[in-house]
C-alpha cells in the first residue's frame, strides 16, 4: 500500500513569494523524506545549477484527498543542505528559540479577496456595487459572495488539524478573513502558509482565484491586511508590559525597519483612511483602529492581555512578521525586566 504526500513550499518570488506544490507517492510506513525540485522555475536557482532541496518541517492530514494522504510543508535548502536565501523560516528559528522563555504567542487575521473574470467576486460586470458597509459580517445573497468556498475552506482546515480560530466576511464584496492562532511564532507561520495553500486549492475547485493584494480594488474600499495579535507571558500578566511592547515598536527607526517586512505595496494600503494608520507614522491607542497598534479595550480594562499590530499587509510572509515583532518586543521586555 502507498499514500500521497503533497510537498508544499514557498518560492523565490519577489517582492511577494508564492506557494508551489507537487505530489510524491510513498510506502505506507515511510516518513516524507527530503526531495528535490527545479529551482530555476521558481526563481530560486539558475539553469546550470538548478537543483534545490525540500526538507519537511510540518505535516498534517490532507483533507482534500482524504484517507492516509498528507500535506507536507517544506523549507527550501540548497544542495549543500544549507537554508536557501529565500528561506525566511530559517531566519525566524533562532529568534524564536532565543526568546522562547517569554512564551510569545500570535494570532494572525488573514484577509483575502476572491476574484472572477478580473473583478472581485460580487462586483457587477460594469460599474461598481453599493458602497462598503453592509458587507462586513453580512448575510444574504445581495451582500455575501463566496460563502460556499469559505465554509469548505474552513472545513478543510479543521480536518487538517489547523488552529483556525474564526472566519468572517469583510467590508468589500468577495473579501473575507480567517484567523490562525494563538500559537508560538513558528507554529503560527507554518499553519498560516498551510491554510493559504488550502484556500487557493479550495477556490480552484470553484473556478475562483484568490489574491492577497493589499489594495485589491481602487477607490473608497478598505484594503486587505493581516492584523497581527501578539503577547508574551508578561504581557498576559500585567499592563506595564503591554506599554513596553507598544513603545518598543515605535522606538527610533523600528517603525521603518518593520514596514520593510510588512508586505509589498504597504504604502497603497496605509493611507490614514479605511481603518489604517498613515504609512511612515507610528501611533498606538486603546480601541483605536486608526492607530498603528491597537490595545483592545478589554486589555486596558483587565490590565493585561495582548496588542494588535494593524500595519501588516495581507501579503506578508508570516515568518518575517513574527520574527521582527518577537525580536523587537521581547528584547525590550527582557531589558525592562533587568531594570
Amino acid at each position: 500500500m502507498s499514500y500521497r504526500a503533497e510537498y508544499i513550499w514557498i518560492d523565490g518570488g519577489d517582492p511577494t513569494a508564492r506557494l508551489r506544490s507537487k505530489t510524491k507517492i510513498l510506502d505506507d510506513n515511510a516518513l516524507p523524506p527530503v526531495w528535490g525540485f527545479d529551482g530555476s522555475s521558481t526563481n530560486q536557482a539558475v539553469g546550470h545549477a538548478s537543483d534545490c532541496v525540500l526538507e519537511p518541517v510540518f505535516t498534517c492530514p490532507d483533507p482534500i484527498r482524504g484517507g492516509g494522504d498528507l500535506l507536507v510543508l517544506c523549507e527550501v535548502l540548497d544542495t549543500a543542505m544549507v537554508p536557501h536565501e529565500s528561506n525566511r523560516r530559517a531566519r525566524l528559528t533562532p529568534v524564536a528559540e532565543r526568546f522562547a522563555g517569554q512564551e510569545p504567542l500570535f494570532g494572525i487575521e488573514q484577509e483575502y479577496t476572491f476574484f472572477r473574470g478580473g473583478r472581485p467576486l460580487g462586483f457587477p460586470d460594469n460599474g461598481f456595487p453599493a458602497p462598503q458597509g453592509g458587507y462586513y459580517c453580512g448575510v444574504g445573497a445581495d451582500e455575501i459572495f463566496g460563502r460556499e468556498i469559505v465554509e469548505q475552506h474552513l472545513s478543510y482546515c479543521l480536518a487538517a488539524g489547523l488552529n483556525i480560530s474564526g472566519i468572517n466576511a469583510e467590508v468589500m464584496p468577495g473579501q473575507w478573513e480567517f484567523q490562525v492562532g494563538p500559537l508560538p511564532p513558528l507554529e503560527v507561520a507554518d499553519q498560516l502558509w498551510m491554510a493559504r495553500w488550502l484556500l487557493y486549492r479550495t477556490a480552484e475547485e470553484h473556478g475562483v482565484s484568490v489574491t492577497l493584494d493589499p489594495k485589491p480594488a481602487l477607490g473608497d474600499w478598505n484594503g486587505a491586511g493581516a492584523h497581527t495579535n501578539f503577547s508574551t507571558r508578561s504581557m498576559r500578566e500585567n499592563y506595564d508590559a503591554i506599554i513596553t511592547a507598544c513603545e518598543s515598536l515605535g522606538h527610533g527607526d523600528k517603525p521603518y525597519e518593520h514596514l520593510r517586512f510588512y508586505g509589498s505595496g504597504i504604502e497603497r494600503r496605509l493611507t490614514g483612511q479605511h481603518e489604517t494608520s498613515t504609512w511612515g507614522e507610528f501611533s498606538y491607542g486603546v480601541s483605536d483602529r486608526g492607530a498603528s497598534v491597537r490595545i483592545p479595550w478589554q486589555v486596558e480594562a483587565d490590565k493585561k492581555g495582548y496588542i494588535e499590530d494593524r500595519r501588516p499587509n495581507a501579503n506578508i510572509d508570516p515568518y518575517d512578521v513574527t520574527r521582527v515583532i518577537v525580536d523587537t518586543c521581547c528584547a525590550a521586555l527582557e531589558r525592562a525586566a533587568q531594570v
